[in-house]
C-alpha cells in the first residue's frame, strides 16, 4: 500500500507542470513547431530563447515550392554563425551545450524569384533541470522504511516512457511534414500533367482542321463552267 502512494505521487509529480512562486526564474522552454510560407526574394529570421547548459534540436524541410530548396543559418546568442546551408530541401542540426539567450533561426529565399517555398521546421529542447527536480522529489519522499519497490526503478520506468512518447510524437511530426511534402510534390506534378494533356488535345484538334481544310481544297473545282 504504502509503495502504491509512493508510485501515483511520483506519476503526478511526474505528469503536473511544475508551480512557480512569486514569479521569480525565467519560464520554462517548451519544444515547438511552426509552418510557414516563405515569399519569393525575401528572407524571414525567427528567435527562440534557449537555457543554458541545455540541448537544442532543430531540423526543418521544404514542404512545398519549385526546387524545395532554401538557404539556412544558424546563429548563436553572441552573434557567432554556428550553422550556414545552402539550397537545402531539409537538415538537422544540434546544439551541445546552449548559451543562455536568443538563438536566430534564418530562412532565404532571395535566389528564387518566382517561386515561394512551404517550410516547416520544429525545435527540441532537453534540459538537465527535470532530472534535478525527480532527484529532488526521490530525496524528498523516501521514507524511513524500505519499500518493497525501489524509487529509482519507479522514476526510471516513468522516465523512459515519458521520453519514448515524446520522440514518437516527434517522429509522427516529422513523416507529416514528409507526407506534405510528397502530397505537394504530387499535386504539382498532377498539374502538369493535365496542363501538358490538355495543350497535346489541343494541338490534335488544330491539325485536325487543318488536315480537313487542306483536303477540300484539294477537291474544290474552280474551273469556269461553260454556258
Amino acid at each position: 500500500m504504502m509503495a502504491a502512494s509512493a508510485a501515483l505521487a511520483l506519476a503526478l509529480w511526474l505528469l503536473l507542470p511544475p508551480v512557480r512562486v512569486g514569479g521569480a526564474g525565467p519560464p520554462p522552454i517548451q519544444d515547438g513547431e511552426f509552418t510557414f510560407l516563405l515569399p519569393a526574394g525575401r528572407k524571414q529570421c525567427f528567435y527562440q530563447s534557449a537555457p543554458a547548459n541545455a540541448s537544442l534540436e532543430t531540423e526543418y524541410q521544404v514542404i512545398g515550392g519549385a526546387g524545395l530548396d532554401v538557404d539556412f543559418t544558424l546563429e548563436s546568442p553572441q552573434g557567432v554563425l554556428l550553422v550556414s546551408e545552402s539550397r537545402k530541401a531539409d537538415g538537422v542540426h544540434t546544439v551541445e551545450p546552449t548559451e543562455a539567450g536568443d538563438y536566430k533561426l534564418c530562412f532565404d529565399n532571395s535566389f528564387s524569384t518566382i517561386s515561394e517555398k512551404l517550410v516547416f521546421f520544429e525545435l527540441i529542447f532537453d534540459s538537465l533541470q527535470d532530472d534535478e527536480e525527480l532527484e529532488g522529489w526521490a530525496e524528498a519522499v523516501e521514507p524511513e522504511e524500505m519499500l518493497d519497490v525501489k524509487m529509482e526503478d519507479i522514476k526510471e520506468s516513468i522516465e523512459t516512457t515519458r521520453t519514448r512518447l515524446e520522440r514518437s510524437i516527434q517522429m509522427l511530426t516529422l513523416l507529416r511534414a514528409f507526407e506534405a511534402r510528397d502530397r505537394n510534390l504530387q499535386e504539382g506534378n498532377l498539374e502538369r500533367v493535365n496542363f501538358w494533356s490538355a495543350v497535346n488535345v489541343a494541338v490534335l484538334l488544330l491539325v485536325a482542321v487543318l488536315q480537313v481544310c487542306t483536303l477540300k481544297r484539294f477537291f474544290q473545282d474552280k474551273r469556269p463552267v461553260p454556258t
